[in-house]
C-alpha cells in the first residue's frame, strides 16, 4: 500500500507535513478531509482524536506532524535529509521546531478560533493575545535568524518545514514590521522554496476561509 495523507490543503499543520514529502519527492495519496468528503469517516476511525494530518503506510497510523516527518526520514528517506544526523544538531531542530509550532502557530490558532466563535469580544481577545506573542516571537526570531539561510542554519530541515506555515499565517495575522528585516527575509525565502510554493498554491482557493479575512498578498 503507498502512502496516503489525510489532512486539508488550508491547514497549517498539513502543509508542514506536505513540505516534508514534497522536497523529497516522496509519493503518496491525499485524502482531503472535508464535510462531503468521502475520506472523513476512515480519518476519524484511525485517528478519534479528530486531529489532522494522519499519515498511513500500510497498517500503520502516524499522528503529530513532527513524529510524521521523522518516521518518513526512517522509512521513507530521500535525498534532503530534514533532521541531521548529528544528535546535537538535531535536537537544535527539534527545539525550532517546536518554537514554530508552539510559539508562533498557536497564537494564531487562538485568534482564529476567536474569530470563528461570532462573538465580538472572544475575537477581540483572541487578537490581542496572538498580537502580544507573536511580537514576542519575532522578536526572538530576528536574533536567532540572523547570519542564517534557514532556521537551524545552512541546510533546510524540519524546522523550516514548521515555519513555512507557521510565520505564513502569523504575518496574516499580525504582520510582521518592517523592525524585524531579519525575519521578514526568511518568510520570503520559504514562499520562494518550490515545496511550500506548491503547497501555498494548492490551498489557494480556500483563502475565503481565514475567518481573520486573508490579505491581498502572497
Amino acid at each position: 500500500m503507498s502512502l496516503a495523507l489525510y489532512g486539508h490543503p488550508f491547514s497549517s499543520y498539513t502543509q508542514k507535513v506536505l513540505i516534508a514529502l514534497y522536497e523529497n519527492g516522496t509519493p503518496f495519496e491525499f485524502r482531503t478531509i472535508g464535510p462531503d468528503s468521502p475520506h472523513t469517516a476512515d480519518w476519524l476511525q484511525r485517528w478519534p482524536l479528530r486531529k489532522f494530518p494522519v499519515l498511513v503506510d500500510g497498517e500503520r497510523n502516524v499522528a503529530e506532524t513532527s513524529v510524521i516527518i521523522e518516521y518518513l526520514q526512517l522509512a521513507h528517506p530521500g535525498p534532503v535529509q530534514l533532521l541531521p544526523a548529528d544528535p546535537m544538531s538535531a535536537l537544535d531542530v527539534r527545539f525550532l521546531d517546536r518554537y514554530f509550532d508552539l510559539h508562533v502557530m498557536t497564537p494564531v490558532q487562538r485568534a482564529v478560533d476567536g474569530a470563528l466563535s461570532g462573538d465580538a469580544a472572544r475575537r477581540a481577545d483572541g487578537l490581542a493575545f496572538a498580537q502580544e506573542k507573536l511580537e514576542l516571537a519575532y522578536a526572538w526570531l530576528e536574533t536567532q535568524l540572523a547570519g542564517r539561510s534557514w532556521a537551524a542554519g545552512a541546510d533546510f530541515s524540519m524546522a523550516d518545514c514548521a515555519a513555512a506555515p507557521s510565520l505564513f499565517y502569523a504575518d496574516w495575522t499580525h504582520r510582521i514590521a518592517e523592525t524585524f528585516p531579519v525575519l521578514r527575509a526568511y518568510r520570503a525565502r520559504l514562499l520562494a522554496r518550490p515545496s511550500f510554493a506548491r503547497a501555498v498554491e494548492e490551498a489557494r482557493s480556500y483563502r475565503p476561509l481565514f475567518p481573520l479575512g486573508a490579505p491581498d498578498r502572497d
